[in-house]
């Protein structure tokens, strides 16, 4: 009976021994999840990204979209009614409709065979490429009013250097790159291309090259920033191809380029530039627009009347939305809350609002004619890129 009651109370003090151990300094015992806690180690530090000179500092460099969440909008912006701006090719207008009513507010008469609606770099105004007018019609997005237009010859489509530098001008016809200072317009380096349609671009994650599309001929073109020099130039991989837009993958491995002949994106790595690879997404494939998470992207098919939706992560596509009644879904952008999707029907002389989250359409309305490149502004992002709206 001694031993026993002897091992009983050396067991009990090795146990208080352990309790102590195990305490904090006020007596406290550390709750399991406390200690997991403590015990997982720091995620490692993501290394800053060495952009081109003069370039706003990469916000995430796994994430270039990541200034372009729902509703942050610049200060350069806030003041900015929001509108839908839709150049109509055909009718030499621009229509303004307001997204709260989906009703024209304005029509803006503008040069002739408006293509695209771009947003300037600073974002505080908004460029009409006049393409056979020759002409670049200016708005002020504050006060919706035109502005005097500004020659420059050729201007298809319409970008910015990341730095804010230059303004890049796809003249398309012309078969040139054109640099030109972003706010008066001069030619400050013309870049002749041997390709045929410069078209549609989109930049690196560190900005230091862009990636072309070349629409007649079916080549990529791959274009150092700095030197404004062609470093690549590559044939896709598909007789009669038809590159259009072009985006970027939110961790800046991968450049998508949208084909209407070969009815699906381009896969590219932008960096090694080596050859693509085809993802079919549906007839026509035209215009593609990442949401406001930076987790899909969506993908107009123009010759079917449909939009695909494409999951970065999962690396495929997870839905496909068809119009009612069918449609031309061209260009577009998404609304500054990412709720909706809004599209130009190309050939059917019409606007399509589109809720992202389901697919279902909320509005049809009709425009001038022709309606091709269509600006949602304001938009969430630092500054512009160009196009209908390429924010970082």
């Amino acid at each position: 009976m001694h031993r026993h009651l002897v091992r009983s109370a050396l067991a009990a003090g090795a146990a208080l021994a352990v309790l102590a151990a195990c305490g904090t300094g006020s007596g406290e015992r550390t709750s399991p999840a406390r200690a997991t806690k403590a015990a997982v180690p720091a995620p490692p530090e993501k290394k800053p990204v060495k952009g081109l000179p003069g370039m706003p500092p990469v916000l995430d460099p796994e994430d270039v979209y990541a200034a372009d969440r729902p509703n942050k909008l610049s200060p350069v912006v806030k003041g900015f009614p929001s509108r839908v701006y839709v150049p109509n090719t055909e009718s030499d207008t621009v229509s303004v409709i307001d997204p709260k009513t989906y009703e024209i507010v304005e029509t803006i008469r503008v040069g002739r065979q408006p293509q695209h609606v771009v947003p300037s770099w600073d974002l505080k105004t908004l460029w009409v490429n006049n393409n056979r007018g020759h002409t670049l019609t200016p708005i002020d997005p504050k006060t919706g009013r035109a502005g005097k237009e500004v020659e420059v010859h050729d201007p298809y489509n319409l970008y910015f250097t990341p730095n804010g530098r230059y303004a890049v001008v796809m003249a398309s016809l012309d078969r040139e790159l054109v640099f030109r200072d972003p706010h008066t317009m001069k030619v400050e380096k013309t870049v002749p291309v041997s390709c045929y349609g410069v078209n549609h671009a989109d930049f690196s994650l560190d900005g230091r090259y862009f990636i072309v599309s070349c629409e007649f001929s079916g080549e990529l073109l791959k274009v150092d920033t700095e030197k404004m020099k062609v470093v690549g130039q590559q044939r896709l991989p598909f007789k009669g191809a038809m590159p259009q837009d072009v985006k970027i993958s939110p961790d800046g491995k991968r450049f998508y380029i949208a084909d209407m002949m070969a009815h699906g994106m381009w896969v590219l790595d932008g960096d090694k530039f080596t050859e693509p690879t085809l993802m079919p997404t549906g007839k026509g494939c035209h215009g593609l627009y990442v949401s406001r998470d930076s987790r899909e992207m969506y993908v107009s098919n123009r010759g079917e009347g449909t939009i695909s939706v494409f999951d970065f992560a999962q690396g495929k596509l997870t839905k496909k939305w068809r119009l009612p009644d069918g449609g031309s879904p061209d260009m577009g952008g998404v609304s500054a809350d990412g709720k909706v999707l809004w599209l130009s029907g190309r050939y059917d002389a019409e606007v399509y609002a589109i809720d992202t989250r389901t697919g279902t359409q909320l509005a049809r309305i009709p425009v001038g004619s022709g309606p091709h490149g269509l600006a949602v502004y304001p938009q969430p992002g630092r500054y512009s890129l160009g196009h209908t709206g390429v924010f970082r």
